[in-house]
């Protein structure tokens, strides 16, 4: 089946729309600003901060009391992903998550992660993030309803809270932050749902066919332990069984584990825990996706009672009667995640789409490395044990990797950039660009690319890629996924540079949870790989197989040969791809050569 959802809203009918409100405009509240975000999810904030402390008036609308999204209203405190790739509003974030808790080991509290936070901390850095900036303004309580449009371009949103009233929004740059990408449909901007056919993303392992099955999502619980002696036993839920979570104390490879184990998998700080156990645990297989927000709440209903069932089982069948429902993280009614943990939703068709092949081949057939605008290095993680039938995929083992600029732009609706999950990537290698660091690095790129275009009096589209990379840069961001280079060396903006021109490729490997790609700043290079990559940059360079060790001289015969400004030299001492790296900036600048959004040399 097709799997590509199209809506619409034209501009006399978003015209019609406000004059219906006028009658009620006391209830409405009313903004103009350069940038708004619309949702205060991991990305959504990030976007948010980032707009604003480029100078630009930004406002984000939330409908649920925090920001932060998965690592706040949706429980899941737990990083998955880049711990050694500390880059961005990533680093900040994490470098005050260690103050408040006193350090690294002090967040280094369960197996799952390096770093575990309670939900409602992480939610109090953010709010004391955005509470710094004078540019922005936070709406809390407040759900997207409607955008507007003016021909093919989004000009702001309309959104309204539990009590009715209106959030009226103009807008010059819009960025849709939902979990589920609910800004799409809205704006008739295309996009696609569930599993991508094989012969449109060129991926070996996607279905010869499209469907809209997508990920399994979980509702979050943290539990607190409350002493020994103590029961906080909830009441028994309706339909339960203990068969259901008999298989709970195993690995995802079968293996037998104790129940403190398993619990331990998520321990946060504090004596706390967080519940998000994909083995025969809470993970629930619903698509709510197209559903009418206020339809949600109620059809996510079997998805918490099924988190309530499995509290119970650890409680009463595992014996941990003094691990409650924590009482100091969610206003909810039954004390689990205001929202869901959607590992997946809609999908952008932006001006180019990240596929698995792109990831595990980076210097194949395609390009898209040269664009890079967050990173990450989480394996291909797809949750679809609720759905049987679809049968384990054999994911292939990845290096890290970049997202490109161009995942965030549709390819037809203007002044509107997309964030979060909804980003253009396939449904395969979604299953790494969702991980929360990867997710809040996107926001952060998304924010300044926003503010850019307000600045430049342009749309998203029209914004250099090498641009979006500098102001990125400057603030010691990734652009290439550098495992060896820390945003601390003194080379590492001049490292970054050259190595998404491609000049110097990187080593991509496969590592467990925490896949790198090596640049080895400090080892010798031959001729014939020096040549190989100055042949893509100026073709008139010859390929060659030499094996020699290169030396300043042969480099600097080569960058002439390229069209580079440097002095014969003598030196016959084997160049470190450090030194290389800085003769090629100096004699070519081949960073300041633009690019297009599929990695091509314009010039």
């Amino acid at each position: 089946m097709n799997n590509i959802r199209f809506g619409f809203i034209t501009a006399v009918a978003a015209a019609f729309f406000l004059l219906q409100v006028q009658p009620i405009c006391g209830k409405t509240i009313r903004r103009t600003v350069d940038v708004l975000v619309i949702g205060g999810t991991t990305s959504g904030t990030a976007a948010a901060l980032s707009a604003a402390r480029q100078g630009v008036s930004t406002l984000v609308a939330e409908p649920t009391p925090m920001l932060g999204g998965m690592l706040t209203a949706q429980g899941v405190s737990a990083i998955d992903g880049n711990h050694h790739l500390p880059s961005g509003l990533w680093y900040e974030f994490r470098e005050k998550l260690r103050s408040h808790y006193g350090g690294t080991k002090a967040l280094a509290t369960g197996w799952v992660s390096n770093t575990l936070f309670e939900p409602h901390v992480a939610d109090s850095i953010f709010k004391s993030m955005a509470g710094a900036e004078p540019l922005l303004e936070v709406f809390h309580g407040y759900h997207l309803v409607e955008i507007f449009k003016s021909g093919d371009t989004v000009t702001g949103a309309l959104f309204i809270d539990g009590q009715g009233k209106q959030l009226s929004v103009s807008a010059r740059v819009a960025i849709d932050a939902t979990d589920l990408g609910d800004a799409l449909p809205m704006s008739g901007t295309p996009y696609r749902l569930g599993m991508d056919a094989c012969n449109l993303t060129g991926e070996e392992l996607a279905p010869e066919r499209a469907n809209d099955i997508v990920q399994d999502l979980t509702f979050v619980a943290i539990l607190k332990d409350y002493g020994k002696g103590m029961d906080r036993t909830i009441m028994q839920p309706e339909g339960y069984d203990p068969a259901e979570f008999a298989y709970a104390c195993r690995t995802a490879a079968g293996q037998k584990i104790s129940a403190g184990t398993m619990l331990d998998y998520g321990r946060l700080p504090n004596g706390k825990f967080m519940i998000n156990w994909p083995v025969n645990g809470n993970d629930y297989y619903m698509n709510i996706v197209e559903m009418p927000y206020k339809q949600r709440s109620e059809a996510l209903r079997p998805a918490r009672e099924k988190t309530l069932r499995f509290i119970y089982y650890i409680q009463n069948e595992l014996g941990f009667r003094h691990l409650g429902i924590a009482d100091d993280e969610f206003d909810t009614a039954d004390g689990l995640a205001y929202l869901p943990y959607h590992r997946e939703g809609r999908r952008l068709e932006g001006v180019v789409m990240l596929t698995l092949n792109d990831v595990t081949d980076r210097y194949g057939s395609s390009q898209l490395y040269r664009t890079g605008i967050s990173v990450g290095d989480y394996p291909v993680d797809h949750h679809h044990d609720c759905r049987p039938e679809i049968g384990k995929i054999p994911f292939p083992p990845i290096p890290s990797f970049a997202v490109p600029m161009g995942a965030m732009i549709p390819s037809e609706t203007e002044n509107l950039i997309v964030a979060d999950k909804a980003i253009s990537v396939s449904n395969l290698i979604n299953g790494s660009t969702r991980l929360q660091p990867v997710v809040l690095l996107t926001g952060q790129a998304a924010g300044i690319l926003a503010a850019l275009a307000v600045k430049a009096e342009c749309t998203p589209r029209e914004v250099p890629v090498r641009r979006l990379q500098e102001a990125l840069l400057s603030q010691k961001v990734y652009l290439a996924p550098l495992y060896d280079v820390s945003p601390n060396d003194p080379d590492f903006e001049l490292l970054q540079r050259i190595a998404v021109t491609g000049i110097l490729r990187m080593i991509g490997e496969p590592f467990g949870w925490e896949n790198r790609s090596w640049f080895f700043p400090d080892r010798t290079l031959s001729v014939g790989e020096f040549s190989r990559g100055l042949h893509e940059y100026a073709p008139q360079v010859e390929v060659s197989d030499d094996p020699a060790p290169l030396t300043a001289a042969l480099a600097a015969e080569l960058l002439r040969n390229a069209g580079g400004d440097i002095a014969p030299c003598k030196s016959s001492q084997p160049l470190t791809r450090r030194e290389a790296a800085r003769m090629i900036e100096s004699a070519l600048h081949p960073f300041e050569r633009p690019v297009d959004f599929n990695g091509k040399f314009l010039k």
